[in-house]
């Protein structure tokens, strides 16, 4: 990380990300310690030789100024991290191993918390991050999908959706140990609206992910907003980034082609519009599902996903939400959600960039 990665923050800014990280001790302690712990004192420093520390004879927690120039996922997995150390420190009573010992790396198992200490995000476009085979596989399919015949078009993404269904029907079975990671997917915003819920739950019904929406800081503008993190195998995390890619950016292509046509000049209708394209494009993958039950490949879940996903998160709950009055433009985004199919890479960089996303 380098020293000028993030513009200094007012001291303004820093108070806040203090007070932030402080809340966010108390929800971890509340929700991974059972409030085990006493509240420490928490600094940022500037050393460059570690992300955090917990330092026992002062009862500090330090987080290093320059992580705040990374996603507050990031600085949340480091945090958890130190606050493992504090918890076998004060808690256990155990400081004849090693920082990084067995009691410590019993605690983050138990708990889901990164023991690896690094916090930052993996590049997964990074030449020594393997690519799976089937990824392979199914990135050869949605290239097929682009195909001008759209008979052919379907065809290559259904058989994509169905090879992603049998491989993890497959490797459900298999006793081989998996490993799952989290990702947030785009920027944090301060109110989730209809057409990302709608593809929330799309990715948590056809994409083998668990997907939440989590309560992070934004650094930057000092206040609170909300992102969508997703559970799963790194294979199935990968497609759903992309697909939630894909589905934003082909939404807005096709509300921007809808006004055009009807002549709108606002975006009165917009929401309404993109919410029906998401729902239409569920209804699409909902039919495909059926299709391949017929074939007898049934998906009844994935315990081991599960369990990882109630590590990270074992207190959640449900809040129900509204649904906006259905109306003409809903209809019409969802016809024109019925239409899309996904097709091309399942990379294209970091969600926030689209340059391989063109809807069809």
């Amino acid at each position: 990380m380098t020293k000028d990665a993030l513009p200094r923050l007012s001291v303004q800014l820093e108070a806040a990300a203090v007070r932030a990280l402080a809340e966010e001790w108390s929800r971890l302690n509340w929700m991974h310690f059972r409030e085990a712990l006493r509240p420490p004192a928490i600094c940022l420093g500037d050393s460059h030789a570690f992300l955090g520390r917990w330092i026992s004879l002062t009862r500090t927690l330090e987080i290093a100024r320059g992580l705040l120039a990374q996603p507050w996922g990031a600085v949340l997995e480091v945090l958890k991290h130190e606050i493992a150390h504090q918890y076998v420190d004060e808690v256990l009573g155990i400081r004849d191993e090693t920082a990084h010992g067995p009691a410590f790396r019993t605690v983050c198992a138990t708990l889901g918390i990164d023991a690896a200490a690094s916090g930052l995000p993996r590049d997964p476009t990074d030449p020594g991050e393997e690519r799976s085979r089937v990824l392979e596989r199914i990135t050869k399919l949605l290239a097929l999908a682009e195909s001008p015949n759209p008979h052919e078009a379907e065809a290559a993404m259904a058989a994509a959706q169905r090879l992603l269904l049998k491989h993890n029907l497959e490797v459900g079975d298999s006793p081989r140990a998996r490993q799952f990671v989290h990702r947030h997917l785009g920027s944090p915003s301060g109110r989730v609206q209809e057409p990302e819920r709608v593809l929330a739950s799309l990715l948590g019904s056809h994409f083998f992910v668990e997907p939440l929406w989590v309560s992070v800081w934004i650094v930057e503008r000092g206040m609170r907003g909300t992102v969508l993190e997703v559970c799963g195998t790194r294979e199935n995390v990968e497609i759903a980034e992309y697909v939630y890619s894909f589905l934003l950016h082909t939404a807005e292509r096709l509300w921007r082609d809808h006004k055009r046509r009807v002549g709108a000049r606002g975006d009165a209708d917009r929401r309404r519009f993109l919410a029906g394209v998401m729902s239409g494009f569920r209804a699409k993958l909902d039919a495909q599902r059926e299709q391949t039950r017929a074939e007898g490949l049934v998906w009844v879940g994935d315990g081991e996903l599960e369990a990882y996903f109630r590590r990270r998160h074992p207190r959640i709950r449900s809040i129900a939400s509204r649904s906006s009055a259905r109306s003409s433009a809903f209809a019409q985004g969802r016809a024109a959600g019925a239409t899309i199919v996904l097709h091309r890479g399942v990379r294209a960089g970091p969600t926030s960039g689209a340059k391989l996303l063109r809807g069809q």
